[in-house]
């Protein structure tokens, strides 16, 4: 359709849209000289309100002008408003009923891990994840395999030997207290080999004729020894422990306290601690040069036989032995029956003298012996040695947390069993865990002052 004949929208003439009509677009209406127009251009509204002089509004007005505007504007400002302040000032009021603090913990351990981003998540998982693994591992057995496997923590290399029931049911009959005594020590010794892998064999030291010719007690130590050495064929070393013995550091391995450093720990040369006065080194002309030396060839791996001194000598209450040839010979001389025959009530100390007197005797055993510090591994209460009072050479010391404790000769005049409970008694309280420290320290002591009552949690 042509916009010739398009009718004009206004009647009169001409077009709506002024812009058709203004002479200075050059467009004007179809028909200029219509019937009934007078010929006057039709403007925009805006136009004509800006020529008419109005107040400057838009086109689309919001003065306050007719009645439904009027009254809606009442209408709006008479509804209450929101005010945010005052809903948090109620919920104070009402206690927080609806604060986070009431939010579960499910909740909000749900709306952490929601906030989390996904790497975080991972490696929260692999934290948790070991954590676990080390709670399983040092909770099960699988820690004392790991401590017995040879390349790992070699505990297989060591046999505990215990001697127990020393004289039972011949030289006299044991009462409640011995049997607390061996109780206490057999405990001691199975909880110590359990947690660093170790091998333990406890015997039989009741007095009874085992051999066809004689008695001879206190020299079954030699027997024993060869037997575990047959009986665990990966065992390195055999380590004896008297009876009246206690461990009072469980944490220390036999690897860290002497092994790892048997250089560092040990001495070959007997001037050092000489109460025997033994002369040394020998120097016949017909021994070789380690023979002649005081401390042997000076290699750490040739010691195989690891022992302590006290004040009157060589004590047996615990000692090492090596597996090897040497040992071998060593164990049938001290074992030789014609030397228990000639000299066994000569003997005051039976195998201990015999021992002293091979050493004394025969330079091939001085080469292979070391001998370590008392209170490495072979601690005295004070009364042992006590003649002159504490002695820091012989006596145990709880501030330098010595080793192992022997209550050598208690049954000579001194108790046997309260000395055993109280080193007992001491090793618990020196080697607490922190939450026993808590219980014990803190919250007993807390209960006592309220209540006047001792507790032991």
């Amino acid at each position: 359709m042509s916009l010739s004949r398009s009718p004009s929208p206004v009647l009169g003439g001409g077009w709506a849209s002024p812009g058709l009509n203004l002479p200075s677009s050059g467009r004007s209406s179809p028909s200029k000289g219509h019937p009934g127009s007078n010929g006057t251009p039709v403007m925009w509204e805006s136009a004509r309100m800006k020529n008419t002089g109005a107040s400057g509004y838009p086109s689309f007005s919001t003065q306050n002008q007719g009645f439904l505007s009027k009254h809606m504007r009442k209408i709006s400002s008479s509804l209450p408003r929101f005010n945010a302040n005052q809903y948090v000032e109620k919920d104070k009021a009402l206690g927080g009923r609806w604060s986070a603090k009431n939010v579960p913990l499910l909740g909000r351990l749900k709306g952490i891990l929601a906030r989390m981003g996904r790497k975080m998540k991972i490696r929260l998982l692999m934290v948790l994840l070991f954590i676990l693994a080390m709670i399983i591992f040092f909770n099960s057995p699988l820690i004392y395999y790991w401590r017995r496997i040879s390349w790992l923590g070699g505990g297989e290399k060591f046999v505990i030997i215990l001697a127990a029931n020393v004289g039972g049911g011949v030289m006299e009959w044991k009462g409640a207290r011995e049997w607390a005594i061996e109780r206490d020590s057999v405990k001691n010794k199975k909880k110590y080999a359990a947690r660093w892998g170790y091998n333990l064999e406890i015997i039989d030291m009741s007095t009874k004729k085992r051999y066809a010719h004689e008695w001879r007690e206190s020299w079954e130590k030699v027997d024993f020894i060869r037997t575990s050495f047959r009986k665990y064929p990966k065992a390195e070393w055999v380590w004896w422990l008297d009876l009246n013995t206690f461990v009072m550091e469980p944490s220390y391995s036999l690897q860290d306290h002497i092994f790892n450093q048997l250089g560092k720990t040990t001495y070959r040369d007997i001037n050092e601690y000489n109460p025997l006065n033994i002369t040394h080194p020998v120097t016949d002309n017909y021994l070789d040069e380690a023979s002649k030396s005081p401390v042997g060839d000076g290699n750490p791996n040739s010691i195989n036989m690891l022992l302590s001194q006290d004040c009157s000598g060589f004590n047996l209450g615990s000692f090492f032995v090596r597996r090897s040839t040497w040992t071998d010979r060593l164990l049938d001389v001290w074992w030789d029956p014609v030397a228990y025959e000639q000299k066994h009530m000569e003997w005051e100390h039976k195998e201990q003298d015999a021992l002293e007197q091979l050493y004394i005797a025969q330079p091939w055993i001085r080469k292979h012996t070391a001998f370590l510090p008392q209170r490495k591994v072979n601690s005295f209460p004070t009364g042992a040695c006590g003649d002159h009072g504490y002695d820091p050479r012989f006596h145990y010391n709880s501030r330098d947390r010595d080793f192992l404790v022997n209550m050598a000769g208690c049954e000579w005049g001194r108790d046997c069993w309260g000395e055993m409970y109280n080193f007992r008694e001491l090793s618990y309280y020196l080697n607490r865990n922190p939450w026993e420290r808590f219980k014990e320290d803190l919250v007993a002591v807390i209960w006592f002052k309220l209540t006047g009552q001792k507790v032991k949690l």
